[in-house]
């Protein structure tokens, strides 16, 4: 399970806490998005990174580059293991970011964090991104957007399982492919307000690297719980395979 981050996708700094204190040891690490950031500011970040915890800061920078340089040495400097940024943002933005990573751990002496590459949200489907006036199909677009990540020297991307092939056909078995959007078996076909989901043993076997897990964890009765049963999903699959 060293591949599942889970999205601690809570109010309050202790509830973010009480939770990674019983998957800590289940799940690989704990992912940081924007309503806790939010509501706790940065401790919560330093406080799981403190205790070992490999941190996914979670908060899609997306500005001209000087600002997204600056927000990314900030994250680096607070220890966190991954940030990202959005892809739309251009390849100067994205340059910037991989830039500001390198230098600011060079200049720490600490680890830089892996930089990743937001490229069609899983909420998004071929409508919505007609809406935005893009008429490409999902699929496309997110292979454009991770090629330009590729070259602009990035560590890879967050997508949905369903791009994850043409995203290695384009950038490599290197490349690094987040995905979020993961349901259980009966909600695989997207129930609630993803689009393109899948479930945690399908992204692996389509060579998502991580997976970002939330509701079927952290709204269970028993997170720790899930998160077994998620692991038990996932050990199948691969003895399967």
């Amino acid at each position: 399970m060293d591949r599942v981050l889970v999205a601690l996708d809570v109010a309050t700094a202790r509830d973010a806490l009480a939770l990674a204190d019983e998957l800590r040891g289940v799940v690989g690490g704990f992912k940081i998005g924007s309503q806790l950031f939010t509501s706790t500011g940065p401790e919560v970040v330093r406080t799981l990174v403190a205790a070992g915890d490999q941190v996914f800061l979670d908060l899609k920078f997306h500005d001209i580059p000087n600002t997204v340089a600056g927000a990314v040495t900030a994250a680096a400097e607070m220890g966190v293991w991954m940030v990202n940024v959005h892809a739309a943002g251009g390849p100067a933005m994205l340059a910037a970011a991989r830039d500001a990573a390198d230098r600011t751990a060079a200049a720490r002496g600490i680890r830089r964090p892996l930089v990743v590459a937001v490229t069609v949200l899983t909420s998004l489907d071929a409508e919505a991104l007609r809406a935005l006036g893009i008429a490409s199909d999902p699929a496309e677009q997110v292979v454009r957007l991770a090629s330009m990540a590729y070259a602009a020297g990035l560590d890879g991307v967050v997508a949905s399982s369903h791009e994850v092939s043409a995203i290695r056909q384009a950038c490599g078995n290197d490349f690094v492919v987040v995905t979020p959007g993961i349901r259980g078996p009966e909600a695989a076909r997207g129930a609630d307000d993803q689009r393109r989901t899948a479930t945690a043993a399908s992204a692996l076997s389509a060579g998502s690297s991580y997976l970002v897990i939330g509701r079927p964890i952290t709204a269970a009765a028993d997170p720790r719980a899930a998160a077994e049963r998620i692991a038990t999903e996932i050990a199948a699959a691969r003895r399967v395979s």
